[in-house]
């Protein structure tokens, strides 16, 4: 369709930046006014009100993602996530190291880059080693780890897709949506809350569409990109030290615009605020969950958003063993991190509030 559009001097790839950046300005800002994050659903003290609107997201990511699929725009058949044989070892793997990371950290990958935008140098200084460990897994020194882990696959045929597990599309995608929606019912939001979740939702199938149908260009193609911090991370650090050998691409667009995005959005609602590590130990920590996040993100096939949020919505199995896997690693991690908190005869007052909550 791109050819259509009268782009005579622009690639796809160029106009993709543009795009990306508007979404990213887009989740950004949502996601800063409505605290949206996968580990405040788990493990926060307000977990019923964020897993509502973490929900109601993805309710509408479904929606919107199956209903472009049915209107032919586009299709998810050679997709990675959709892939017949599951690196199954990888993906769990990984999602455990995911999950464990973010505990560590107090946020996933897409907070704290929220977060970065509204002045937190601790989260920016994680997705810095995030998209550092998260490069090396991918192109660099850990790429044979990858690799090996990754040949060990589960042949599933089309059981990849949970279509085929429940039929057809649409009642693999009803089952989704029912569950998220009665999820959503029962948070007890305010309605507020919920319709800026159902707009970070509508970012999701708007990306798939953007880049695999209004920008597909059949003499240069794009991917077809949604949400997702893993490899846009990796890519962003790539392109900030070689810019003039590599171009930038929908991921640096994306991660350039949440960060703006959520500036914006914090200095309008007065929430902006510096703040950085307390004590060594405290930066230890999060460089470790730092590097969890950044190989588990790249060997589970994305993380909570890229993987679960964007993911799921593909109707993929990969994508939800993924996300099952970042949510166990991350209640294993949280038990074990309180089970060490009382053993060690530390004191029982409540803690002062941290930043990612």
């Amino acid at each position: 369709m791109f050819e259509t559009l009268g782009f005579d001097e622009t690639s796809a790839r160029a106009v993709s930046v543009y795009f990306a950046l508007g979404v990213g300005l887009l989740f950004g800002a949502l996601a800063q006014l409505t605290r949206f994050c996968f580990r405040r659903a788990l493990v926060g003290e307000d977990r019923r009100q964020a897993a509502g609107v973490w929900a109601i997201a993805l309710a509408v990511a479904v929606i919107g993602t199956q209903t472009a699929v049915a209107q032919g725009w586009i299709d998810f058949s050679d997709h990675r996530l959709l892939v017949a044989d599951l690196p199954v070892l990888a993906v769990v793997l990984g999602g455990l190291m995911f999950g464990g990371g973010m505990i560590l950290t107090r946020g996933c990958a897409s907070r704290l880059l929220v977060l970065g935008g509204s002045g937190n140098l601790r989260a920016l200084m994680v997705m810095v080693v995030f998209a550092i460990v998260a490069h090396a897994t991918l192109k660099g020194i850990f790429a044979p780890l990858r690799t090996a882990l990754g040949s060990l696959t589960l042949p599933l045929g089309d059981a990849a897709s949970l279509s085929g597990l429940a039929g057809s599309g649409g009642v693999a995608a009803s089952v989704i949506t029912a569950l998220a929606l009665f999820v959503a019912a029962r948070s007890g939001n305010r309605l507020l809350p919920l319709i800026g979740g159902a707009a970070i939702g509508a970012l999701v199938p708007l990306a798939w569409v953007g880049t695999g149908y209004v920008l597909f260009d059949e003499f240069d193609p794009i991917a077809m990109e949604s949400l997702s911090f893993t490899s846009p991370a990796a890519d962003t650090l790539f392109f900030a030290v070689a810019s003039s050998a590599v171009p930038a691409g929908f991921g640096t667009g994306l991660v350039a615009g949440v960060l703006a995005g959520a500036l914006v959005a914090a200095l309008l609602s007065g929430t902006f605020q510096w703040q950085s590590f307390d004590s060594p130990r405290q930066t230890g920590r999060y460089m470790a969950g730092a590097g969890l996040m950044g190989m588990g993100g790249v060997l589970a096939g994305g993380c909570t958003v890229g993987a679960g949020l964007a993911g799921i919505p593909t109707l993929s199995l990969a994508a939800l063993l993924a996300l099952v896997s970042i949510a166990t690693g991350a209640l294993v991690v949280e038990r074990l991190l309180n089970a060490a908190a009382s053993g060690s005869g530390a004191p029982t007052t409540k803690p002062a509030a941290q930043p990612a909550e």
